[in-house]
């Protein structure tokens, strides 16, 4: 079944065309972003099945979109099992190029604040005494005397 939650989206076209991007599912409507583009958007689940809706607008100049014009309509249709979902399809605008995507869940990182984290304490008695040659300092670089090219 298709979760709700954000998923990184890979996609191609049949004309060699790629790319990928961040896309958020929540209660039948999608949005994201990538580089260069906006999505938005609709979507239906029966069961592991899914067909969307999917619209791309675009929001900073840049590489030329995978279908020819910046705005499109793409009809999907895909499965879901478990955590990735494939999908494929047409867009509108573009009905010659096969549109397909994988995506893929994103479980959310825990917030920092709630991270738990080792605290090492170091003994000074327990240090090395001295340094080894990694990290031995080097001595400064004294430039010799310069040759001109002419004599």
């Amino acid at each position: 079944m298709l979760k709700d939650g954000k998923y990184a989206a890979w996609f191609r076209t049949s004309h060699g065309g790629q790319g990928t991007g961040i896309v958020h599912l929540a209660q039948g409507r999608i949005s994201g972003s990538d580089s260069f583009f906006t999505y938005g958007g609709s979507y239906q689940v029966d069961q592991d099945r899914f067909t969307a809706v999917l619209t791309t607008r675009r929001h900073t100049d840049g590489m030329p979109t995978v279908f020819g014009p910046d705005e499109v309509e793409v009809n999907l249709s895909g499965i879901c099992t478990g955590a990735m979902a494939t999908c494929s399809g047409h867009a509108n605008e573009a009905p010659e190029v096969l549109f397909e995507a994988t995506l893929i869940y994103s479980q959310n990182e825990v917030p920092a604040t709630d991270a738990k984290c080792a605290v090492v304490k170091l003994k000074p008695d327990k240090l090395p005494k001295a340094m080894d040659s990694r990290s031995r300092p080097r001595p400064p670089r004294v430039p010799g005397p310069s040759k001109s090219p002419l004599t």
